[in-house]
């Protein structure tokens, strides 16, 4: 029996309140795990200062992190492919909200490392869930874009975390910061309660019935907002319905050419959680060992992460317009030349102007990487376990890093971070250049195929047909 692609009911959809419902909502979410992974290096810097810890303690906490997100990302990605979206991303929130909450009454520096494994564990499965879930509900046209507002949801915390900090941490302590962490997770999970299941994912297990609802009462809902009809969906876009779905493997994510895909997927997030894990989370604490107070560090940090949502935005406005491939490996570049020139500033000044630039460049390519490139790279069946399983490969990099970090500072001080730090990102941008695959302008569905549709085939060229009203100048792209 032939059926319409849900891929092509959603593809044809125009932008309109559902998209948006849904990027705030999955947006809050990322937020809130921003928040809360985010206030880590500010509490560490005051925990420090007043003896509760040390570097090597602040490093343990670090990579028991990073052993939670881990974790958190292969238990994410096969629950969300096991059970379901929507399961996956609500109790990834009640599991961070409550060991936050746990967390804030700490009685030692040990318990509280304990707790800060548990909120890893949600914090990294939200990461996957949110990114993954949103490429699946986005018209192939828009993907890259909508995408890179999600992640300026989420990445916007990093600057919101600090300034928090800034203000509650001296006058409340870091205790509060973990209460304000958990009640917002708590929050979140209550109000996300009415999002609906990916309707992709409902297809590749074949309950289409459970599909077409939701697109049915989606497509009534834009055409009634609208006052338009949406066009007929041509023959081309018609399936076969398999009664039958049999369960992926993960161990299809290391044969034929999604191993490639799952090696460009890890490297993106290696680099992701190296230049966050090694440069952001440990600013604050590299400027106290510089002899800087710990208010000024932190509010030195903060005027760097402006750079955060700046560098997001860059992220939307030009993700779609270069090939994806060449975009990782430009960044990479960039910033590993301005790590080497930031470890060489000396003022105040110039520390913050050059890092505030480093920064931008650093969350334009965790935007691009993260919400955008590597989502593309899975079939549906897989893609959470795909993102979960290069997530938990980014996150081991990031488990003995801190250590490094800490081995680094106390032997041969700042400068050498950043150094070591370029090198490395070097190598990985080396990588990308020689394996990376191309996703710009092609639908998930022609990607599951294995990545071999050219730009001429791709679905903005097809989604125009059907939508009349978009303009081809906004989506042309080269060949």
């Amino acid at each position: 029996m032939k059926r319409i692609s849900v891929g092509a009911r959603l593809d044809r959809l125009p932008i309109a309140k559902w998209h948006y419902e849904l990027l705030i909502f999955i947006g809050l979410g990322l937020f809130v795990d921003g928040i809360d992974n985010y206030m880590g290096s500010a509490i560490l810097s005051q925990l420090v200062e007043t003896g509760w810890s040390n570097n090597y303690l602040n490093a343990t906490f670090i990579s028991f992190t990073m052993i939670g997100l881990m974790f958190g990302s292969l238990f994410a990605g096969y629950v969300g492919d096991r059970f379901g979206r929507k399961f996956a991303y609500q109790i990834n929130l009640l599991i961070f909200g409550c060991a936050a909450l746990i967390g804030a009454f700490s009685p030692n520096m040990h318990v509280l490392i304990a707790c800060r494994l548990l909120m890893g564990l949600g914090l990294g499965a939200e990461i996957v869930v949110g990114f993954g879930t949103f490429a699946e509900f986005l018209p192939a046209r828009e993907r890259g874009r909508w995408a890179s507002f999600l992640s300026l949801i989420g990445n916007c915390a990093g600057p919101f975390a600090m300034v928090l900090s800034y203000f509650v941490i001296p006058i409340f302590g870091w205790r509060v910061m973990f209460i304000i962490g958990g009640v917002s997770a708590i929050l979140v999970w209550i109000m996300r309660h009415n999002l609906p299941e990916s309707p992709r994912w409902y297809e590749v297990r074949g309950e289409y019935d459970k599909a077409d609802k939701i697109l049915d009462d989606v497509e009534k809902k834009i055409e009634l907002e609208r006052n338009i009809k949406l066009p007929p969906i041509n023959e081309y876009y018609f399936v076969e319905s398999d009664e039958k779905k049999e369960q992926v493997s993960w161990q299809i994510l290391f044969k034929k050419f999604l191993l490639k895909r799952t090696v460009v997927a890890a490297s993106c997030l290696i680099a992701m959680n190296t230049l966050i894990y090694t440069i952001i989370n440990w600013l604050p604490t590299i400027f106290v060992q510089a002899g800087i107070s710990v208010p000024k560090s932190v509010g030195m940090t903060a005027m760097m992460m402006l750079g955060a949502p700046v560098g997001v935005y860059v992220s939307s406005m030009l993700t779609d317009k270069f090939p994806r491939k060449y975009l990782a490996v430009g960044l990479l570049f960039f910033i590993a030349a301005i790590s080497y020139v930031y470890s060489l500033q000396r003022s105040d000044f110039a520390i913050m102007t050059i890092g505030f630039f480093m920064t931008v460049l650093i969350y334009f390519f965790v935007c691009f990487s993260c919400s955008v490139y590597v989502p593309e790279l899975f079939p549906t069946e897989i893609r959470l376990s795909g993102m979960g399983i290069a997530n938990a490969i980014g996150r081991m990099t990031a488990v003995l890093s801190p250590y490094g970090v800490a081995w680094l500072l106390t032997n041969y001080g700042p400068a050498s971070v950043f150094e070591v730090l370029s090198i490395f990102i070097m190598f990985i941008a080396a990588v990308i250049l020689i394996l990376g695959v191309e996703t710009r302008g092609k639908t998930l569905e022609d990607l599951n195929a294995g990545g071999s549709v050219n730009h001429s085939d791709c679905a903005f060229q097809r989604v125009r047909k059907l939508v009349p009203t978009i303009p081809l100048k906004r989506y042309k792209q080269s060949g």
